[in-house]
């Protein structure tokens, strides 16, 4: 296999917390790192003081020169980008000049987009991966270098998908530039687009099959209910997919579910049994309204 001179000199893009661990390992690894380019701090609550990305504050840990505008990459003198969860398209001027490879959570052509990892799990696919890409001006378009199928199993998490994906696509991204870049092949199969999940599609819908639900609460995030108020299901059993739709919660189990762990309103997260304990909850209560799919 013909592979191209290893890079040496980079620039890199990103912003969320997952894709601090490349731009570390590309640091430890003896890459010299040009630029990093993220997105501009951003205020936390009313009238606080301004934050920067988790990568901006690794980058500046790392004594790295970092800029929130990617023209800049363009007065750097380097040999490749690198991009990971940055957020942005990136245009087709800077593209003609700065060659870039794209560090996708997914398995091309499948799960082009913002949300790959949610939308893989809300899917019930069993399994997804990490390709590096050859980034292109349209949306996660481009050919492949390589990739690495990740299995997701009954009970994986988001959370958990996220660290298995990062570790795996770190060490994808270091092995592949070390030795320099093969001819990328073009994806092949049928797109599918991993939109942006909304706020409202956290709120569980009860009349949906308890294995969707199940996939929903691993996501993080999914509510409901329970006297007026939101309730937070932070962790649940899945104990008989094929139990029917239901709203009414009985000693911790609705429909297909076992409630594990909960977040009321306003407190911490805690054990269901503790929450019922401290609500008094009577020995059957319906979850959610008629605007949740719960209601009567």
């Amino acid at each position: 296999m013909t592979r191209a001179e290893a890079p040496r000199r980079l620039v890199f893009l990103g912003t969320p917390q997952m894709a601090v661990p490349p731009l570390r390992a590309l640091v430890a690894a003896g890459f010299e790192i040009a630029l990093v380019v993220t997105r501009t701090d951003k205020r936390r609550g009313r009238g606080s003081e301004l934050m920067p990305s988790p990568v901006k504050a690794a980058a500046l840990d790392l004594g790295l020169p970092v800029s929130h505008s990617v023209d800049d990459v363009l007065q750097v003198d380097a040999d490749m980008g690198v991009v990971v969860a940055f957020g942005q398209l990136i245009k087709p001027h800077v593209l003609e000049t700065m060659p870039m490879v794209n560090m996708h959570f997914s398995l091309l052509p499948r799960w082009r987009g913002a949300a790959p990892v949610e939308r893989a799990l809300l899917a019930g696919d069993t399994e997804t991966g990490v390709c590096l890409m050859q980034l292109e001006e349209t949306l996660d378009t481009g050919p492949v270098y390589s990739r690495l199928v990740v299995a997701i199993g009954p009970t994986t998490t988001a959370d958990e998908l996220r660290r298995e994906l990062v570790e795996v696509g770190t060490r994808l991204l270091i092995d592949e530039l070390t030795k320099g870049l093969s001819s990328p092949v073009p994806q092949d199969g049928e797109p599918t687009y991993a939109a942006k999940l909304r706020p409202e599609e956290l709120r569980i819908d009860w009349n949906r099959p308890p294995d969707e639900i199940d996939r929903l609460v691993r996501l993080g995030g999914a509510w409901t209910t329970l006297h007026g108020k939101r309730l937070k299901i932070a962790a649940a059993e899945l104990c008989d997919p094929a139990a029917p739709p239901s709203h009414e919660l009985h000693e911790g189990r609705v429909g297909g579910l076992r409630l594990t762990q909960v977040q009321p309103e306003g407190k911490a997260v805690m054990p269901f049994a503790d929450f019922a304990r401290g609500a008094r909850l009577t020995a059957v209560e319906p979850l959610g309204s008629s605007g949740d799919g719960g209601g009567r």
